[in-house]
């Protein structure tokens, strides 16, 4: 079955398209926070990066959501892919000249404007996949894309990383910014257009079009307790802002260990994706995810703990390996559970949860670290992850309870009628 969906021109466009940005904006989330630890050496500026990539998705993303469900998802998808090109031309441009380390706040300013185009992005990118992903194949479709993806997030660091030390910052930058309008062709050449099927009622306000799909989510105990198991996991759990901190000066390992160490989650990521469509129990796919949830807490307190670069890198993998889990039946369960004329607005209520509590995370994180220290912010998150864990499985029992089989099955045979 996953053979005849690579034979699908669209879908391999698509995914094409999506791997590329996601090996080049994982490899920026990198470089960039490091290029800015490296100008004052202050963990709380990791967190101010964190926090003002974070604005627009709980500002901006809601009403880029309205737009994905009334205009082309793929000509947004077209439109942002350049948007991000430029914005990576003008980090090359600042890395390529004369005057040492590019200014904090200019550095700050460009990490902003990438936050606003990942926020009418992000909503299209994820009704776009609906409608390229055939409804006979949603669990093999997701599975492939969050397998793949994860390739993307494994190489995107460890060749920046690479590619920082003997290229520099600016042939880096320059490489990236090929690399956005590469993802950009692959939308142009490969995916068709598809009807907007979301027609407004006349002189229905856009305030009530997005209190639609935030009513939506909020009735529904799927979306509601996944993203809400996400949000906490992420924005207590998350490490990942730290890393430069951690490499710097708890391990010493450099810009090439920052960029293995940030892989290693990807890499366990990909494991868990590779084997999720063959081998997870979907038909308990609601108590899996309570597990693995979980075990990344646990994972993040050993992380936390860590003064060996061989710990931390297995101790990451296993958070990779939990997390890869999740991102599987989270997805699965975002294309269940959304109907098609309220993708856009639905994903976008999600990048509030999700998306952004990564960024929102990395501004909690920053100043833990400050008041804590490095470690103790790390493994302190990874505690308060499994409390979370705990109250979810006690309280939403209709998540605890999914079978995504189900749900498929019922999917494909509406659309076949």
């Amino acid at each position: 079955m996953t053979t005849s969906l690579l034979r699908n021109g669209e879908f391999r466009s698509f995914m094409l398209s999506s791997n590329l940005e996601r090996f080049a904006a994982s490899a920026i989330a990198v470089l960039l926070g490091l290029q800015v630890y490296e100008i004052r050496g202050n963990p709380l500026d990791l967190g101010l990066l964190g926090l003002v990539e974070a604005l627009p998705g709980v500002t901006l993303v809601l009403y880029g959501g309205h737009v994905a469900d009334q205009v082309s998802r793929r000509r947004i998808m077209m439109l942002t892919s350049i948007a991000l090109a430029i914005l990576t031309g003008a980090l090359t441009l600042l890395a390529s000249g004369a005057t040492g380390h590019a200014p904090l706040w200019l550095l700050l300013a460009i990490a902003l404007l990438v936050g606003i185009a990942k926020a009418f992005q992000v909503p299209a990118a994820s009704g776009l996949e609906a409608q390229v992903v055939p409804a006979s194949q949603i669990l093999k479709g997701v599975s492939l894309l969050a397998t793949t993806g994860r390739v993307a997030d494994i190489l995107g660091p460890v060749a920046g990383g690479i590619a920082w030390t003997v290229l520099g910052a600016a042939g880096t930058y320059l490489a990236l910014t090929l690399i956005f309008i590469g993802s950009f062709a692959f939308i142009l050449l490969g995916v068709k257009e598809h009807p907007v099927t979301y027609a407004p009622a006349s002189g229905e306000s856009v305030a009530k079009r997005i209190g639609e799909g935030i009513t939506y989510v909020f009735r529904n105990q799927l979306l509601i307790g996944s993203m809400a198991l996400d949000l906490f996991a992420v924005f207590f759990g998350g490490a990942v802002a730290l890393l430069p901190a951690v490499a710097t000066d708890i391990l010493g390992v450099g810009a090439v260990g920052l960029g293995f160490l940030r892989a290693s989650m990807s890499a366990g990521a990909l494991v868990a994706a590779f084997f999720a469509a063959r081998f997870l129990p979907m038909h308990r796919a609601g108590q899996l995810l309570h597990a693995v949830i979980a075990g990344f807490g646990v994972s993040i307190i050993v992380f936390g703990l860590s003064t060996s670069l061989a710990v931390s890198l297995v101790a990451f993998f296993v958070a990779g390996l939990c997390d890869g889990t999740s991102v599987v039946i989270r997805r699965s369960i975002m294309r269940l559970a959304s109907p098609e004329a309220m993708r856009g607005r639905i994903a976008a209520v999600r990048s509030v949860f999700i998306g952004s509590s990564n960024e929102l995370g990395a501004f909690e994180s920053g100043i833990a670290a400050s008041l804590l220290g490095v470690s103790a912010a790390i493994w302190s998150g990874g505690v308060i992850t499994l409390g979370i864990v705990g109250i979810t499985a006690l309280t939403m029992r209709q998540l605890w309870n999914l079978d995504l089989v189900a749900m498929a099955d019922a999917e494909a045979k509406k659309t076949l009628r």
